[in-house]
């Protein structure tokens, strides 16, 4: 597996992970849980940017390799 996807992979459990996170803070009215899973969601977003970014610099390299050897 390549570092994009695993990049996003990744990025998408710690989305999922603060979305619990804030929603338990907020049900038991825990300001400190609730930050944190906000902060987290952020970041996994963050972290799946940087796969989909690792992805299309990827492809790019692949296709500027392409036409060197035309």
């Amino acid at each position: 597996m390549n570092t994009s996807t695993k990049d996003r992979i990744k990025g998408s459990f710690h989305e999922v992970k603060g979305s619990i996170k804030e929603e338990v803070g907020k049900i038991t009215k825990d300001r400190d849980l609730k930050t944190a899973g906000k902060t987290e969601k952020k970041a996994g977003r963050v972290q799946q940017q940087i796969g989909h970014a690792k992805e299309v610099v990827a492809k790019l390299k692949g296709k500027l390799t392409e036409l060197k050897h035309r």
